[in-house]
């Protein structure tokens, strides 16, 4: 079991998320047999909303793993919600650094340690304009290759009714619904060891979003795209059409700490 952390924050963490995130969400969740009760452990999650990180903590907390969640390092700087995060043993992500990178070294020693790391792949919520999971960046694939632990793919839905991204204005009444879904591990054994290469990395993060897609579908009862949203673009391109040109977002909300994800070969992180 991890030790990066204070115990005492996360028993508040736990005697105050879920109590009030129960009150105020109605959740349901599916797939919790698929959580392993024990050891290092990646959840790669869809993102919709910046409400994610409560849900997926109260999820993951319910069912016997305390989350280590990858956090851009503005949210340390917060006064009142910095300390707690420090002290509740979160990863900061330094964007635009050289070394930002070195967050990946930290998660991978967690998970050596038995932490449960969640890591949303796509870096940001959502762009597509159908609230699908986009294209993602390769660094969930990099932690995986490297450190050996399982990925766990987790949708929710329900999350964007609350907060949608872009907007500052939550939505708690009447009270809304998030469903959650936990997933078989993702099957990575075809690029184990190859942890340097762009091309596994790249075909073992679509491995990963593939499985997430697919779980966010059933909760959605939707076929997903048949090609995924790729923010660098801004288009979804199906061979033959026409790219689909992505409407235009609010500013960034800035009351609140988002999970983050590491970029590509660098593996820079990303986000807002």
């Amino acid at each position: 079991m991890s030790k990066s952390y204070s115990p005492t924050w996360r028993v508040i963490s736990v005697i105050v998320l879920r109590p009030l995130l129960t009150l105020l969400i109605r959740n349901k969740w599916s797939g919790t047999e698929n959580i392993p009760k024990k050891g290092g452990v990646i959840f790669a999650p869809n993102h919709l909303s910046y409400v994610d990180w409560g849900t997926d903590a109260l999820f993951f907390q319910a069912n016997g793993r305390y989350p280590t969640f990858l956090i851009k390092d503005g949210a340390f700087n917060v006064k009142g919600i910095g300390p707690f995060l420090y002290k509740a043993g979160q990863l900061p992500v330094h964007r635009g650094r050289a070394d930002a990178g070195l967050v990946l070294k930290e998660a991978e020693k967690r998970l050596a340690e038995g932490a449960a790391v969640i890591f949303y792949a796509e870096g940001t919520a959502t762009r597509d304009p159908e609230l699908w999971p986009m294209v993602a960046k390769t660094g969930v694939a990099r932690l995986a290759l490297t450190s050996g632990a399982p990925v766990i793919p987790i949708a929710h839905w329900g999350t964007q009714d609350i907060l949608p991204y872009g907007s500052k204005k939550v939505k708690l009444f009447p009270r809304k619904t998030v469903r959650t879904v936990a997933g078989k591990p993702v099957d990575l054994s075809e690029w184990a060891g190859k942890h340097t290469s762009a091309r596994a990395l790249r075909a073992a993060t679509e491995a990963i979003m593939g499985s997430v897609t697919a779980l966010v579908a059933d909760l959605r009862a939707e076929e997903p795209p048949a090609v995924p949203w790729d923010p660098n673009t801004s288009s979804r391109t199906v061979p033959g059409s026409t790219p689909t040109a992505q409407p235009a977002v609010a500013a960034d909300p800035v009351v609140t700490p988002e999970p983050v994800a590491s970029d590509e070969a660098s593996p820079e992180v990303t986000g807002q």
